[in-house]
């Protein structure tokens, strides 16, 4: 009950912050992410892991479902490099508009820095970007940055950073640059040998040249199977 309370507070606390810090966005959503994830490891060095997500929110409802297939290589015990493919059929309202696909390329760095009993991993990941109703490749690089820290037992507090930089301009990635970041303040806790259950708040904000910023407020959960 005491980690439970702590919990709401902590995610409380931080999305009264970001509220505060950013009275002048013009646009902001409140949405809700689903994930659903399975990974395999397939001898002593591959993992096959496959990942779907779904995204709903206020301003445009059902607008996505998003699946990752990867296969990954372990380098030693703290890296992982991966290649993989995306699906991202896109929706508003639940209609569909057009289908995103992307090769991926990124390498893991798991549990690399202890600091007292938080452990920090990070990610590099590459992307090439297409989609149906325009011409073009789009090139992604994503950073991401995770902060464990132990609750109770397997529980853990899990703070996590992501930005999304564009690399070249097309008819539909129209700024090279950062343009947008991720940050989360999320809880995962083992439901079983295999099972994990996440859930908590995330702040996505979009940087717009010229313009007001936007903001997506985002509670998300996640379950995730480990063979």
């Amino acid at each position: 009950m005491r980690i439970f309370n702590g919990t709401r507070l902590t995610l409380a606390a931080l999305a009264v912050s970001t509220a505060v810090a950013s009275p002048a966005l013009a646009k902001s959503d409140t949405q809700f992410w689903q994930t659903v994830q399975a990974t395999v490891k397939v001898g002593d060095k591959f993992v096959l892991s496959n990942e779907t997500v779904f995204r709903t929110g206020d301003a445009k409802g059902f607008y996505e479902i998003e699946n990752n297939a990867m296969v990954g290589y372990k380098l030693d015990k703290h890296v992982t490099a991966y290649v993989g493919f995306t699906a991202d059929p896109q929706y508003l309202q639940g209609h569909y508009v057009t289908m995103e696909t992307r090769l991926r390329q990124q390498v893991n760095f798991d549990n690399v820095l202890q600091i007292g009993s938080a452990k920090l991993s990070g990610r590099l990941r590459l992307e090439e970007r297409w989609r149906d109703n325009a011409p073009g490749t789009a090139w992604r690089l994503r950073p991401y940055v995770k902060l464990s820290v132990p609750l109770h037992g397997k529980t853990a507090l899990n703070l996590t950073h992501e930005s999304f930089i564009d690399l070249n301009t097309t008819s539909f990635q129209k700024v090279a640059g950062e343009e947008r970041m991720r940050n989360a303040v999320l809880i995962n806790t083992p439901l079983a040998k295999h099972f994990t259950l996440e859930f908590g708040y995330l702040d996505q904000h979009g940087f717009v040249r010229g313009g007001a910023d936007t903001n997506d407020h985002v509670a998300t959960i996640a379950l995730s199977a480990s063979f």
